[in-house]
């Protein structure tokens, strides 16, 4: 669910619309007038709602309904009646909820891939760990290689096990990472030092050239 906090995943299927199931449901609510998807950077307490899927598998073409967990633990499905309602009274705000299959994302048919000494680097710069829960990645990757090393990777392909990938840009940050996942807590100085020293960006935008599965463990070639 866009926004909500995700699941870790073992393997991920992805195909020419990104990552299959992902943010193949949101909450919208109407902004002067009109309907329009919530994100965490409008509306923080998102965050703080869970969700995932009841099976490993998620077809495209019909994704099964996600489990949603409220802040107290309470855990509906999507097509719970009662769901809207709770949405709305935690949220403050009336909402309806949409599903569509092909995704939701700001960026349509694209993958959003970290790595993880980028990320400690990072951390290590502002002296506090940083969670990669805030960057909300679909693929992470651990390398042996220098932090920032991805950055030079632009037009580039990266296989991933069975998986091919064309780096298309760096991904430009907005506000939702200086929110804390857990506690919503906005930690502003992580923004202002992208902005400083990476021109806004950390880890990459590709598109996956063709269906295939990546799996935890999977090698990694930048071709």
């Amino acid at each position: 669910v866009k926004s909500m906090a995700g699941e870790h995943l073992d393997a991920l299927s992805l195909d020419r619309w990104g990552a299959t199931g992902d943010r193949t449901h949101a909450v919208f609510s109407v902004f002067k007038g009109a309907p329009r998807r919530i994100n965490a950077e409008a509306v923080p307490r998102l965050l703080a709602w869970g969700a995932a899927y009841p099976a490993a598998a998620v077809e495209r073409d019909a994704p099964p309904q996600p489990l949603v967990t409220a802040p107290d633990g309470t855990v509906r499905t999507w097509e719970d009646p009662e769901l809207p309602a709770a949405l709305a009274a935690d949220l403050g705000r009336a909402v309806t909820l949409r599903r569509e299959p092909r995704g939701q994302q700001d960026r349509p048919g694209t993958v959003h891939v970290t790595v993880e000494a980028s990320l400690r680097a990072l951390g290590e710069a502002l002296a506090a760990p940083v969670e990669l829960a805030r960057f909300r990645s679909n693929i992470h990757l651990d390398l042996d290689g220098e932090p920032y090393a991805e950055e030079r990777w632009l037009g580039r392909r990266l296989r991933i096990g069975d998986a091919e990938l064309e780096i298309v840009e760096g991904c430009e940050r907005c506000a939702i990472p200086t929110r804390d996942p857990r506690t919503q807590e906005k930690w502003p100085q992580l923004l202002r030092f992208l902005a400083a020293e990476r021109a806004t960006t950390f880890g990459l935008i590709a598109r996956s050239l063709g269906p295939a599965i990546v799996r935890r463990g999977d090698a990694i070639l930048l071709l």
